[in-house]
C-alpha cells in the first residue's frame, strides 16, 4: 500500500511510519519542514505541506491508496487548528479522489458511562479541555464525510512511549480500561492503526484503543 502520512516528525507519527514500513508499505511522509528524523528506509520518502491547505493536501495526496493522519496543534498553535486540519483533509482527498482516512483523535470524547464522554468527569484535567474539545469537534466534521472511508481512531486515556507488544483491545466509542486504569504504548497504538488501515474493520467508526 503506497501510504501518505501526515504530521510524521510527531512522536506517533514516527512509530506509525516506523509500522508502515516494516510491514512493507511505501509511505511519504509529511511535516511543516519537510524533514524527519530516525528513519531511514528506502521506502520512506519526507516532503513538506501544509494540513490546512485542502489543494496542498489534495497534491500531496494524489497517486496514494490511503492517508493517515498524525496530526495535532504545534506548541505555538491553537488547539482550533484541528477542525482547519480536519476541513483541508477531508476536502484535500475529495479532490485527490482517495477515500480511506485513518484519523489519530483524541479519547475526549469517548464514553466512559451511559451518556457520558470522558472530557465530562470530574478527574479530567482541566489544561487538556480545550485540546480535547477541538478533537471532538474536528471528529464531528468527519463524521459527516460519508463519502470517505474514514476511521476515527482514539488512544486509551494515557498513552506514551513504551513497549511494542502488539496486543491491545479496541471499542467502538468507548473508553478502553483495564480494572479502572486506561493506558496503550504509542508502540501499541501504532500496530492498531496500521492493523485498521489494513483490515478496514472499523470504517465510519470512532474507535477506542488500550491495552
Amino acid at each position: 500500500m503506497n501510504v501518505l502520512l501526515l504530521g510524521a516528525s510527531g512522536r506517533i507519527g514516527q512509530r506509525t511510519a516506523t509500522e508502515l514500513l516494516t510491514r512493507g508499505h511505501a509511505v511519504t511522509g509529511v511535516s511543516r519542514s519537510g524533514t524527519v528524523d530516525g528513519i531511514d528506509d528506502d521506502e520512506f520518502v519526507t516532503v513538506a505541506g501544509n494540513a490546512t491547505d485542502p489543494d496542498d493536501v489534495a497534491k500531496l495526496a494524489t497517486g496514494h491508496d490511503a492517508v493517515v493522519s498524525a496530526l495535532g496543534p504545534g506548541d505555538d498553535e491553537s488547539p482550533e487548528i484541528l477542525t482547519e486540519m480536519m476541513d483541508a483533509v477531508v476536502e484535500g482527498l475529495r479532490r485527490a479522489d482517495v477515500d480511506r482516512l485513518v484519523w489519530t483523535g483524541g479519547a475526549g470524547g469517548l464514553e466512559v458511562g451511559p451518556e457520558t464522554m470522558l472530557i465530562e468527569t470530574d478527574d479530567f484535567p482541566e489544561e487538556w479541555e480545550p485540546v480535547a474539545r477541538a478533537a471532538i469537534d474536528a471528529y464531528d466534521i468527519l463524521s459527516e464525510a460519508d463519502d470517505l472511508a474514514w476511521t476515527y481512531l482514539a488512544p486509551a486515556a494515557l498513552i506514551e512511549p513504551g513497549e511494542r507488544t502488539g496486543e491491545y483491545r479496541t471499542a467502538d466509542h468507548e473508553l478502553v480500561t483495564d480494572e479502572g486504569d486506561s493506558y496503550i504504548s504509542m508502540e501499541d497504538f501504532a500496530v492498531a492503526l496500521v492493523d485498521e488501515l489494513e483490515e478496514e474493520n472499523a470504517v465510519h467508526t470512532y474507535l477506542g484503543t488500550g491495552n
